[in-house]
């Protein structure tokens, strides 16, 4: 019996994905719950796994194609798989809707008592000799020359990476069959494809420039009529959520901004100290843990910058936790991964936390449910050498703080100048449930914290 799947909703209002690549074909006997796809969702990347055992009929969408949630993905025999059973002809579309998984990374609901199979991983000693390209052939002529089919398994298990690594090294022309045979069974990193791709030749992975015929007005004294290089690259995924977000944000809540430059070298200094703490060597105890921490204990004080705005209710919604959300910058754009409850972690615990987010959301592997919700955030934008900025706020967020670089500079200090580390901080907020004097005093809640970190104890 033929059996579409459809794509399921991917929560948090998203309402469709980009095929990033297919791992099954027509034709391939699937298990429950192995991984069909990777579909790229405005958020991250993301697994798309089996509701169904069966063999593969159809695809409906190729790699690269943006198909809407509730849009007929993939097809399936149900009947097809040997040794497995079917679900019965006489099964209601209602069973059928309910045996879909609804939120991508949950699972699927099984459609029969049999456990999933799990495809056995190749060593690299079997990756090589299955290939049937030989590897001498391969690193002596041009990387293209080799047909695809030459760099095809012999089984259906793909090489370990991720998100970003393959598709670094989609834009290298690097195939990561290969680069596997040279690793071993380890995961792929950009250094190894870039190691492959300079043994055989690869191009450098820039974007095509597309030649573009632009006329000049005459007598303007520009240059004359001729072609003029230009990058075209499609408004999708987290560049184009980005963008919807920061429209409907800076068009919905008026926003404010206050700055307010503060002495931080007592937390530098506690920082050394910590640092040099054998019993925290294994935390990673910075500057954006103690502002993240001091975040947290000032909206204590400071409730409205921790609410969010109801407009369909009418309602201003107090939130009794934090949500604390750290804006990073990723190869696929700019992300706000949560911390959960964050006003209950301790100083390490924060440590730990962002440091955990930091390498998912490098590795590329924030889920959705990671990026959901937040109630504040922070952006550092002082490790990219910026002093200041007026932060726009996340949609529903009624707060969001920028850490400005610490720098040393002369400043007043107990009645002389001296040379102090200066930080500035940046908070922009919603005006329409956060008044003036209240932002003002958050701002100045987290600078005296930072000024004075014994200070927390009165907290």
């Amino acid at each position: 019996m033929i059996t579409e799947f459809r794509l399921p909703d991917l929560g948090e209002g998203l309402t469709e994905a980009e095929v990033v690549q297919w791992l099954v074909q027509p034709g391939d006997t699937v298990a429950l719950n192995q991984t069909l796809a990777e579909v790229e969702t405005a958020k991250a990347v993301v697994e798309l796994p089996s509701p169904y055992e069966g063999t593969v009929a159809s695809l409906h969408a190729d790699a690269g194609e943006t198909v809407a949630v509730g849009a007929p993905l993939i097809a399936f025999d149900v009947a097809g798989a040997e040794g497995e059973s079917a679900p019965k002809a006489a099964e209601t579309e209602e069973t059928a809707e309910k045996a879909q998984p609804n939120l991508v990374g949950y699972g699927a609901a099984p459609s029969s008592g049999a456990r999933p199979a799990r495809r056995a991983r190749r060593s690299a000693a079997s990756a090589a000799s299955e290939s049937v390209a030989d590897a001498a052939v391969i690193e002596a002529a041009p990387h293209d020359a080799v047909p695809p089919s030459a760099a095809e398994p012999a089984t259906g298990e793909r090489p370990r990476s991720t998100p970003p690594v393959r598709a670094y090294a989609k834009r290298r022309g690097v195939d990561l069959v290969l680069v596997a045979a040279q690793v071993g069974d380890r995961v792929i990193t950009r250094s190894d494809v870039d190691a492959y791709a300079d043994r055989v030749g690869a191009p450098e992975a820039e974007p095509k420039a597309v030649a573009t015929e632009t006329s000049v007005p005459a007598g303007v004294g520009a240059p004359a009529r001729g072609e003029r290089a230009q990058t075209r690259v499609p408004i999708k995924g987290v560049r184009k959520h980005t963008a919807q977000a920061m429209v409907q944000s800076a068009f919905t809540a008026p926003h404010v901004t206050t700055f307010h430059s503060v002495d931080v070298t007592a937390t530098m200094e506690l920082i050394d100290q910590l640092r040099a703490d054998r019993s925290l060597a294994e935390h990673r105890i910075g500057p954006l843990v103690l502002v993240a921490k001091a975040v947290c204990l000032a909206l204590g004080r400071n409730p409205s910058l921790n609410a969010t705005w109801d407009e369909a209710a009418g309602e201003i919604v107090h939130n009794h936790y934090v949500d604390l959300g750290i804006a990073a910058a990723t190869e696929r754009g700019l992300i706000v991964p949560i911390i959960r409850d964050a006003e209950q972690k301790s100083l390490t615990g924060m440590a730990d936390a962002l440091t955990q987010l930091t390498q998912t959301a490098r590795a590329g592997k924030t889920s959705p449910a990671e990026l959901a919700g937040g109630t504040f955030s922070i952006t550092n934008i002082g490790v990219f050498g910026i002093d200041a900025g007026t932060p726009i706020l996340p949609p529903g967020q009624s707060g969001i703080l920028a850490v400005g670089a610490v720098r040393k500079q002369p400043w007043e200090h107990n009645g002389e100048i001296a040379l102090r580390q200066i930080m500035t901080l940046s908070v922009s907020f919603d005006h329409r449930l956060v008044d003036g004097a209240e932002g003002a005093r958050f701002l100045k809640d987290v600078s005296d914290l930072l000024e004075q970190p014994g200070r927390a104890m009165l907290f």
